[in-house]
């Protein structure tokens, strides 16, 4: 039985930076995390448009799934080099970030905690993870910040997000590709 990350597309994933080398290279990395290539996809097709020069002007962060500095910082880069680099290249960075997650990114929502908020990977899909006013912590991260800098996240707007939420708009992201 192959396991699923052994398969290729289902989404007719496109882009000036969907090259088939970058296409192949996902698949690679996929394979080695034990990731659905799909899932791996829309995450970048949702927090980069799989632009590896793109930067939140907010938060600074950069590139496919946009790094924070302190998450470059601990791969032994910087968002400065990482914006210089090619979608292929930085594949390379976004596949160190996640290997530590390897078989736990079972779907696509955990797939995202994993890059958005990765005390949530594993946890069921109601799992709150931004709290509109809180100064309650998740992690060393306020639910409070976390709201406030998403709440674009919080979809029925009850004042929380929750995983499942947040990883909808990937989903939403994955659908326009299929």
């Amino acid at each position: 039985i192959l396991n699923q990350s052994s398969k290729g597309f289902d989404y007719n994933w496109t882009g000036k930076n969907v090259t088939s080398e970058f296409k192949s290279k996902v698949l690679e990395i996929s394979n080695k995390l034990k990731i659905d290539p799909d899932d791996l996809m829309a995450i970048m097709a949702f927090e980069s448009g799989f632009d590896p020069s793109i930067r939140n002007k907010t938060s600074g962060a950069t590139g496919l799934i946009q790094f924070m500095s302190s998450t470059a910082k601990k791969l032994g880069t910087t968002t400065d080099k990482l914006a210089q680099m090619s979608a292929v290249q930085q594949l390379d960075y976004v596949y160190e970030y996640l290997k530590g997650y390897t078989g736990k990114m079972n779907n696509v929502q955990d797939a995202y905690m994993a890059v958005f908020m990765p005390i949530a990977v594993g946890k069921s899909n109601d799992f709150v993870i931004g709290i509109k006013g809180s100064t309650d912590k998740i992690g060393n991260v306020s639910y409070g910040s976390v709201y406030s800098q998403n709440s674009i996240l919080d979809i029925n707007k009850d004042g929380k997000i929750t995983k499942e939420e947040a990883a909808s708009l990937v989903e939403k992201t994955m659908n326009r590709y299929k």
